[in-house]
């Protein structure tokens, strides 16, 4: 599980690092430093460069997840971005300048947060004369039938169709089912493979890493494995892993590697969970990463995995305060506000540390999380635990970026309640993420016989809203003032003030006007305020509420003790829905709360917004890895540098780490 940050920049610099780089549509680039390279061993070094180069080697299987015509847009696109001879400051190059960043930022076609199809601002017929200057050779494919996936709005609207009522897997354009193949056919295909499982008390995540697709009207599995689909693309990553084994830090993580290289041979999913232990368990070492199929947001059934990849490093100093948390991990759970049926009596194997993010890859780039809790098998972080990181570096850099934009003064209601914002709310925001990640995802269990995919669409939803809620209820609780984690009983108050002003206003910049919430994370947020909202309501005195001032929509909280109160009560309920399997009441809590928008405080945040002149979606550029050899070829140090241009890392990827053919059936 990740957990997503919704940050707003302006330049901003420390030591002379510049943060804030580039910005085109509704994006900001940002750059991240890795602190504390420097200071490691070459040995350290040299294996977090190795795994930074698996972390990139995935690149074209993401691309092909989040669409099937996806790398020969790319490949069309880049071509005449490259080849392009006519006026560069024309319009309609601009236009398509524009529309290229933002196929590169997601990944495809369609929006990375929104799923919407990315509608071009030239024409037609521009791309047609701008494509007689590109060399034929370079477009080894059938160009025009991607005309109108690109033009047309009717075809492939959306990547991930999360509407009640619709067949999320026939109206969705993610790559993840073949042609032909339906909601219904996919869920009674695992639904039988689960019946059939041998081991229901340490359950596999069927169809986690395959594509299900319909071949003479039999529907079979093509496994995403080395020998299989993405296999060229696989091999690649093995090749890297199997270098970083040579420079394992651990006998245990050496260990860990290899069995991931086994599971990527081998597509086997018991496999899989053999190599997720080994890494909870590998606790020792100061580089870390994860590579593979992780995240099923991507897939409208919530079931299959995008591929990411991440190579991290310990951030020693920062960590002392999840492993506070993490040891104090069965307190937690018994004080927690849920069923006792629910709780876990023993919680094992918890981990958590703040680690330096070294390089992205895959559904991490350039769009990241800001917080990782794995593995996502309930029945693994039961019985052998969880790790749990902050990426440390990621929010400093989106802190550093949001510094003096005007955001607070337009939206906050008052001075007083900036002030608790500017004097705690990084470090609450910091802890609030620790919550969610050490604490909340590995929270709780689910009784006896419930299926983990009973949520199905609405599982992602109700599992963020569950950690989300675990923070906040807890955010506020003396223990960590006497962890020393919160100087003082009022640093939690910064936190509710803008969890609610996001969830109830501030997060509809992300939404196009007409539209409704579908992406999990923004859909959680909403769950919980408006759930608040409506329960506050009904006090004599409701403890948050929307007032107006100056024709102007402002939240305004009367009474934080209770507001956390009623964080409680709805994390006991969505912890009963999760425990219990009840999709019904999933599906109306989240259709009620978490889809819908109001029209009118829409229109209101986005005009107040666009006056601020800010981008509402960040993400990164990856820094760079320099090697320095000896006349033998022997590495002698590794240096990391940062000036690499967002367009020339993006086609230097496309040129060093395409993998795979552009059509991957």
């Amino acid at each position: 599980m990740t957990i997503c940050v919704s940050a707003l920049s302006t330049t901003a610099r420390a030591d002379n690092f510049v943060y804030n780089d580039e910005r085109f549509a509704d994006l900001q680039m940002l750059r991240y430093q890795v602190h504390g390279f420097d200071q490691l061993t070459l040995k350290q070094k040299t294996l977090v460069y190795y795994l930074s180069e698996a972390a990139l080697c995935g690149r074209d299987i993401l691309w092909d997840q989040n669409g099937r015509y996806n790398l020969r847009i790319r490949q069309l696109l880049e071509s005449v971005y490259t080849d392009f001879k006519g006026n560069r400051s024309s319009k309609d190059f601009q236009a398509f300048t524009t529309y290229l960043k933002r196929v590169w930022f997601s990944n495809g076609i369609h929006h990375h947060y929104g799923c919407e199809k990315f509608q071009p601002a030239f024409s037609e017929q521009f791309l047609r004369k701008a494509l007689k200057d590109v060399d034929p050779k370079k477009l080894p494919f059938d160009i025009e039938e991607l005309f109108p996936i690109i033009f047309d709005p009717t075809v492939m609207p959306k990547r991930t169709n999360q509407a009640d009522g619709e067949d999320l897997v026939l109206t969705s354009a993610a790559n993840y089912y073949g042609a032909g193949v339906t909601q219904a056919e996919a869920e009674d295909f695992y639904n039988r493979m689960k019946e059939a499982d041998t081991d229901p008390a340490h359950p596999i995540m069927f169809g986690m890493n395959s594509r299900l697709v319909k071949e003479d009207g039999e529907l079979r599995e093509k496994v995403w494995r080395s020998g299989g689909l993405y296999g060229a693309a696989i091999d690649r990553i093995i090749y890297w892993l199997q270098k970083a084994q040579t420079v394992a830090e651990n006998d245990k993580q050496k260990a860990v590697i290899g069995k991931l290289i086994e599971y990527y041979r081998t597509g086997d999913l018991k496999t899989f969970d053999a190599y997720t232990i080994l890494w909870v368990e590998e606790t020792e070492g100061q580089v870390d990463f994860t590579n593979g199929f992780t995240e099923s947001y991507g897939d409208p059934l919530g079931m299959k995995a995008s591929w990411e990849g991440l190579a991290n490093i310990k951030d020693m100093e920062a960590t002392s305060r999840t492993e506070k948390l993490s040891a104090n991990a069965q307190w937690f759970e018994d004080h927690s506000p849920v069923d006792a049926r629910f709780k876990k009596e023993n919680c094992k194997g918890i981990t958590a540390k703040v680690i330096v993010g070294a390089m992205l890859g895959g559904d991490l780039y350039p769009s990241t999380a800001i917080g990782i809790n794995l593995p996502n098998s309930n029945w693994v972080r039961a019985e052998h635990g969880s790790k749990s990181v902050t990426i440390g570096n990621f929010t400093d850099a989106y802190n550093k970026a949001a510094r003096g934009n005007g955001f607070q003064e337009e939206f906050v209601i008052d001075e007083a309640t900036r002030e608790l914002i500017n004097q705690y709310g990084d470090a609450c925001d910091d802890l609030h993420t620790d919550l969610h990640e050490c604490l909340g995802h590995g929270s709780g269990k689910l009784l006896p016989g419930v299926d983990a995919d009973s949520l199905k669409a609405y599982g992602s939803t109700i599992e963020e809203a569950r950690a989300d809620l675990f923070g906040l209820y807890y955010v506020a609780d003396q223990k960590l003032t006497d962890l020393g984690l919160t100087p003082n009983g009022e640093a939690y108050k910064s936190q509710y003030y803008t969890y609610m002003m996001n969830g109830l206003m501030t997060q509809l910049v992300r939404i196009e006007p007409g539209n409704s919430i579908e992406e999990a994370h923004m859909r959680n947020r909403a769950l919980i305020a408006h759930w608040v909202l409506e329960h506050a309501a009904a006090q004599a005195q409701p403890a948050v509420e929307l007032v107006k001032r100056e024709g102007k929509t402002y939240v305004k909280i009367n009474d934080y003790p209770t507001l956390r109160n009623l964080f409680g009560e709805l994390l006991a309920e969505i912890q009963r829905i999760k425990s219990e399997g009840d999709f019904e009441a999933a599906r109306q809590l989240i259709e009620r709360y978490a889809v819908r928008v109001d029209k009118d405080l829409h229109n209101e945040v986005l005009k107040r917004y666009r006056a601020l002149n800010l981008a509402p979606y960040k993400g990164f550029i990856n820094p760079e890895y320099i090697i320095e050899r000896d006349d033998k070829g022997t590495i002698t140090d590794i240096r990391v540098t940062y000036g690499e241009a967002y367009d020339h890392q993006m086609l230097r990827y496309s040129r060093d780490y395409r993998t795979l053919p552009y059509v991957n059936e």
